[in-house]
């Protein structure tokens, strides 16, 4: 199963991921810890990214979608993976498409995670309320201000891939709001065969569907049959009541043979 996950900051993208890595037994690859893996370990792509890095600029995708190719060969993701991360961009999503392309692999699905920002924000706040109130150390995330800056660029980079992969039919949405387990169920679902290919019926379904059918068949060739029954009874009755009234019709009376020229005799 390789998955992309989709949704703002505070979407709950990391809880469902985990909970993904469980069920299908993949691995989660984070774009920042394959980053700092493959620098680390000195690979090609990765002393290319160290030095890129280290000028302050910014990784270009092309080194960004090799580091991901590295990584998706290696034995632990043999069984799929959920991107973190990447891609942000359409760009970056046209060149992981490539990439998966001249490796025989696809994606499996597209998870969005459709959340209300307003609701997000309120939560945010809540939370540094809470935590306040209980006199604990706020996250660096509780932020009402840093979220916000974060939500826009998520509009303006990374919500567009919504429409990109929507048009190539990979796209599966879910309310993002609802209870996590909820959340958990509805993306299993949008994963299922049933929503990501076309739905068979069942011997069961398809018996009634034939019943159905031949139920409607059988209604109206009795349709047809009363109706030609009806036609012919119709016909008939015209004839028959054509003769009686032609039986019934009075004959032109004829005069007596020689009354007409016989006369009186005085």
């Amino acid at each position: 199963m390789r998955l992309i996950l989709l949704g703002p900051p505070g979407a709950g993208k990391g809880t469902q991921a985990q909970r993904l890595l469980d069920r299908y037994g993949i691995v989660q690859l984070s774009t920042g810890d394959m980053l700092r893996a493959a620098v680390a370990t000195g690979t090609p792509v990765g002393l290319k990214a160290k030095d890129i890095m280290a000028r302050g600029e910014l990784v270009p995708d092309d080194v960004v979608v090799a580091i991901v190719a590295d990584r998706i060969a290696q034995p632990d993701a043999k069984n799929g993976f959920i991107l973190d991360g990447f891609p942000r961009t359409v760009p970056q999503a046209q060149a992981l498409d490539r990439m998966l392309a001249a490796n025989g692999l696809k994606l499996d699905g597209v998870v969005e995670l459709r959340v209300d920002e307003n609701i997000l924000l309120e939560r945010i706040e809540n939370r540094i309320a809470q935590a306040q109130a209980r006199g604990e150390p706020l996250r660096p995330d509780d932020n009402p201000a840093v979220l916000r800056k974060r939500l826009q660029a998520y509009r303006e980079q990374t919500a567009p891939l919504a429409a990109y992969y929507a048009l190539k039919r990979e796209l599966r949405s879910v309310d993002g709001m609802a209870p996590i387990g909820e959340v958990t169920a509805a993306i299993a679902r949008a994963l299922s065969g049933d929503n990501v290919k076309k739905k068979k019926a069942s011997p069961a379904k398809a018996e009634r569907n034939g019943n159905v059918l031949s139920g409607h068949a059988a209604k109206a060739s009795s349709h047809r049959a009363g109706g030609a029954s009806k036609a012919s009874r119709a016909k008939g009755k015209a004839r028959t009541g054509g003769a009686a009234r032609a039986a019934r019709k009075p004959t032109a009376r004829r005069p007596a043979r020689g009354k007409s020229s016989r006369t009186r005799k005085r």
